[in-house]
């Protein structure tokens, strides 16, 4: 039960995240929300090498829905990076990385 929780907590500013999408229509201000919500989440529990994950979720993920996009996979009405996704995705994702990263190391322990 503990270890649900857990994972549960670290999922916390993933699900914040997605409920704020559809009520913060700026991508700027969306994207800076998301900012201060990974700022926010790294200071209170930072394990080592979360800001490495973060950047390499933040970059692969960009990587992977330009492919996604571009072969028709994915369409976003959102394209305020690169004119073809929206600025906060990668965000997202990147933080996304780490909540993964959380949660598996609780089910190892």
């Amino acid at each position: 039960m503990q270890k649900i929780l857990n994972i549960l907590i670290n999922a916390v500013p993933v699900l914040i995240m997605i409920i704020l999408i559809p009520l913060v229509k700026n991508d700027y201000f969306l994207t800076f929300a998301y900012i201060i919500i990974i700022f926010i989440s790294l200071k209170i529990k930072y394990h080592k090498r979360e800001l490495f994950i973060f950047i390499l979720g933040f970059i692969i993920m960009l990587i992977s829905e330009y492919f996604f996009i571009n072969t028709g996979v994915e369409t976003f009405i959102r394209n305020s990076l690169f004119g073809i996704m929206p600025l906060w995705l990668p965000f997202l994702w990147g933080y996304g990385f780490i909540a993964i990263k959380r949660s598996v190391h609780v089910l190892e322990n």
